[in-house]
């Protein structure tokens, strides 16, 4: 298990940092990949001092302070959207969870969706308006559908999907009727952060994702085992010492957590982390103790690549992360499909 998760780490920490430089050098402003190592490699403490510019200051400055900034935030979302749903996967035993199953992603855009809708993008907390107010309504409604599923304070698996899915959709009426009620520039404001995005997005809001990821992510890893534990059902886990509630309670509640925090920021971007963790089970095989952290090294590569699409497609117009994310992962899952078709039949 080792020796496989420290193979499949090495290849894709390199290809996250081939990924890094070849999409600092994309954009309106070509830059040539070069250049991009030596401005990388210019800031590096020690070295840095030694390495000569060569290049214009303001390729330097797009670099240091336009792309690079959203390229560690797109990590740092894909990470926490993937290694959520790896959570979500093992602790429900459905491969077709996701990040946004218990409703984090409707909570979340409601609370954005009212701040647009009276303008009050910077009048509460400034420009964390918007990711504040929709982390808090994010985590309110994961705490309502807790309050829906549990009894006693145990639950089903089946009732936390059932719950999740009916306040889901309430709250996602709520936004379309907010919606309706608006002009047109207030609608495309509503629309363009449902659709997701991680433009104008600077240096500190990598800060507000990175604490929880970096907590998050451990917790989720050291359940490996239990969550493998999962797969032979809650009765055979508890008997081999799987404290069944408690990890259902840790795994969902960090999971939302970790869903909460990149949604607050970017908006809501699909099929992330129903995606990744599959790519990464064929590439693995079934065991939580290497899905989870490769989950969330190719969920950061997965994101880059989207957004760098997102950017140059149709440059110098850009499309919103979340309908990339879709063309993507529409087609795979549309796959999977086919082929568990294919597995059930032989």
């Amino acid at each position: 298990m080792k020796r496989t998760l420290f193979g499949w780490g090495v290849a894709g920490l390199l290809l996250l940092l081939v990924s890094v430089v070849v999409s600092l050098s994309l954009g309106s402003a070509h830059i040539p990949i070069p250049q991009v190592w030596g401005i990388l490699v210019k800031q590096l403490p020690f070295v840095g001092d030694t390495v000569q510019a060569t290049w214009p200051a303001s390729s330097e400055q797009i670099i240091m302070k336009v792309r690079l900034p959203r390229i560690v935030l797109g990590v740092l979302i894909g990470g926490a959207l993937s290694v959520s749903g790896a959570g979500f996967q093992g602790v429900l035993r459905n491969p077709l969870a996701d990040p946004y199953t218990l409703g984090v992603a409707s909570g979340a855009s409601v609370g954005a969706a009212f701040l647009i809708m009276f303008g009050l993008h910077y009048a509460i907390f400034g420009m964390w308006s918007i990711p504040i107010v929709a982390f808090g309504t994010g985590m309110a409604t994961l705490w309502v559908v807790f309050r829906l599923a549990g009894v006693q304070g145990k639950f089903r698996t089946e009732t936390v999907i059932l719950s999740g899915v009916v306040v889901s959709s309430f709250l996602s009426a709520i936004v379309s009727f907010m919606v309706a009620l608006n002009s047109d520039r207030i609608v495309n404001e509503i629309l363009f952060w449902l659709m997701g995005s991680l433009s104008l997005r600077g240096w500190p809001y990598t800060t507000v994702v990175l604490p929880y990821l970096a907590v998050g992510a451990a917790i989720l890893i050291a359940y490996g085992r239990p969550l493998n534990l999962f797969t032979l059902g809650e009765r055979h886990a508890a008997h081999l010492g799987v404290r069944v509630e408690r990890t259902k309670w840790v795994v969902l509640l960090v999971s939302t957590v970790l869903t909460a925090a990149a949604v607050s920021v970017c908006g809501v971007i699909g099929f992330v982390g129903l995606i990744t963790p599959h790519l990464v089970r064929l590439m693995v095989g079934p065991d939580y103790r290497l899905i989870i952290p490769l989950s969330l090294l190719f969920g950061g590569i997965y994101v880059l690549w989207a957004d760098t699409l997102a950017r140059m497609v149709l440059s110098p117009t850009e499309i919103p992360l979340g309908v990339v994310t879709a063309f993507l992962g529409a087609p795979f899952f549309a796959y999977l499909l086919s082929r568990q078709k294919k597995m059930l039949k032989g």
